[in-house]
């Protein structure tokens, strides 16, 4: 298969669904030949917000300290070898079609054909393994006990502030979802975590204990450091970053870490872009806790009542949580539908809104074309699938969404 042919047969694969459980990527890894090989270091992130911010400081701190990483994250916001590269530059076409090709082979011949996710990172490892990464990041996609990503071996695990999401997955309660981003604690192999609300600290202490697992919870946030990543809640993130690398023995000399937080970059959180004489804000805030350290940025960069906010949602999110945040930059209101099956029309985003006014239109297009006329500074947040079709837009690009 040719790249456009791989890539149409892997988003195929998504009628397969959502498969929960280790069975099936332990299977994938194993035919493919893809774990990890003896003395590579594997560090496995897990939480609801902050763990793609945190995978990639890891990513350029070791990368500024001299070490060959592999960088394994989900969703992707335009193209979708974002989710696999090596030391900062995506897989080429040319492999990841020789990678799916050969991929696809081994599937036919599994009882069971695994999933776009799972295929995915059985790719993901393969690719690293060719390229003799020291250093294997590998970030959840969706809760921990039994996501794909646990199948492989960790050295060391890291959890980031937990909240609710995906609560048809991984629970309706703090205390259930943590337990199942717990679920990538291992025996011995140390763990650390962002601070936690005490519901979730408990299940968490708990689940560490049972496992033997020695877990350390950052107490105060890295000072000291210029981060590229704006946001107070990125010094939390740099702390959770640095302390996991810590753990696998890395010597973290200050030139280094300072030029690693420096230079790094996490597209589609709070990423700055000028376009047509127009900042705009790309942020992919997808539940309340997400929205309110957006909100709290924004105002420490912009201030209140500045600028214009599109907004746009899928189903299952909890978007009056996400809008009762928002509503207090005070800023013009924008909605528009996601160009995904699952977005919600502007219209029921509107029935979500705490008070005031929004205005709604049929999509991005419509609405930042809208929003440049307001002049100012314009923020575009709410669904990681809104921030793709935005960058795409106003990059250039192909927006191709995935469920998974």
């Amino acid at each position: 298969m040719d790249y456009k042919q791989a890539i149409d047969w892997l988003f195929g694969t998504q009628q397969f669904g959502i498969k929960l459980g280790l069975d099936g990527p332990r299977k994938l890894l194993k035919e493919f030949l893809a774990y990890p090989k003896h003395g590579v270091k594997v560090a496995h992130v897990a939480g609801t917000n902050g763990k793609g911010s945190v995978c990639a400081m890891m990513d350029r701190v070791a990368r500024a300290c001299g070490r060959r990483t592999g960088l394994f994250t989900s969703p992707h916001l335009i193209d979708y070898r974002e989710r696999i590269q090596v030391s900062g530059e995506m897989i080429s076409e040319e492999r990841c079609a020789e990678l799916l090709t050969e991929v696809r082979a081994v599937c036919e011949g599994l009882e069971v054909h695994p999933t776009f996710f799972e295929i995915t990172l059985a790719v993901a490892m393969r690719w690293f393994g060719e390229r003799g990464c020291e250093l294997i990041i590998l970030e959840t996609g969706m809760g921990g006990r039994l996501d794909a990503t646990t199948a492989v071996p960790a050295d060391v695990c890291a959890i980031t502030p937990i909240g609710m999401d995906h609560s048809q997955w991984l629970g309706d309660t703090l205390g259930k979802v943590a337990a199942e981003k717990a679920g990538i604690f291992l025996e011995r192999v140390p763990a650390v975590s962002s601070p936690q609300e005490n519901e979730a600290r408990i299940v968490l202490e708990k689940e560490a204990n049972e496992k033997r697992t020695p877990l350390r919870f950052i107490e105060e946030p890295l000072e000291g450091y210029g981060i590229a990543l704006a946001g107070a809640h990125q010094k939390w993130n740099a702390a959770v970053a640095l302390a996991t690398l810590h753990e696998l023995g890395m010597r973290l000399g200050y030139e280094s870490v300072a030029e690693g937080l420096s230079k790094v970059s996490w597209p589609g959180r709070f990423e700055r872009i000028s376009s047509e004489g127009t900042e705009v804000v790309l942020d992919g805030a997808h539940n309340p806790q997400a929205a309110k350290a957006l909100r709290d940025t924004w105002l420490e960069e912009y201030g209140e009542g500045i600028g214009t906010l599109i907004f746009g949602a899928v189903e299952s999110k909890d978007v009056s949580g996400i809008l009762a945040e928002l509503h207090g930059l005070n800023a013009r209101m924008m909605f528009c539908k996601v160009g995904t099956l699952r977005g919600l029309a502007a219209e029921e985003l509107v029935e979500s809104l705490p008070e005031g006014k929004a205005e709604s239109y049929e999509n991005f297009q419509e609405a930042i074309a809208a929003a440049r006329k307001n002049g100012g500074p314009v923020l575009v947040a709410g669904s990681l699938f809104l921030v793709g079709e935005a960058r795409a837009e106003l990059l250039g690009g192909e927006f191709l969404a995935s469920a998974q």
